[in-house]
């Protein structure tokens, strides 16, 4: 069976503006440990090992706020109209 299909070419984002999208709009909340934060952020003033975080991350992953609760990251959030998606 033939399927007939309608492709309409675009211009691919780069790289760059594929990172803008959702810049200072969007945001989203990861939890995780101290050693992970340092591992990944390692500019990060350096804190307690085993402690159990919260980071508010804009859409392009960099690092909004750090906290030990989840409701703070969210707070902090909706002071500054961020909107906040889910992250699979």
């Amino acid at each position: 069976m033939k399927q007939d299909r309608n492709l309409i070419q675009t211009n691919p984002l780069t790289p760059a503006e594929f990172a803008a999208l959702g810049a200072g709009e969007v945001a989203y909340i990861k939890s995780m440990s101290s050693d992970e934060l340092m591992r990944i952020f390692p500019q990060a003033p350096k804190i307690e090992s085993g402690l159990q975080l919260f980071t508010l991350l804009s859409a392009d992953g960099a690092p909004i706020l750090v906290t030990d609760s989840r409701e703070a990251a969210t707070a902090n959030a909706w002071e500054h109209d961020l909107r906040m998606v889910s992250v699979h």
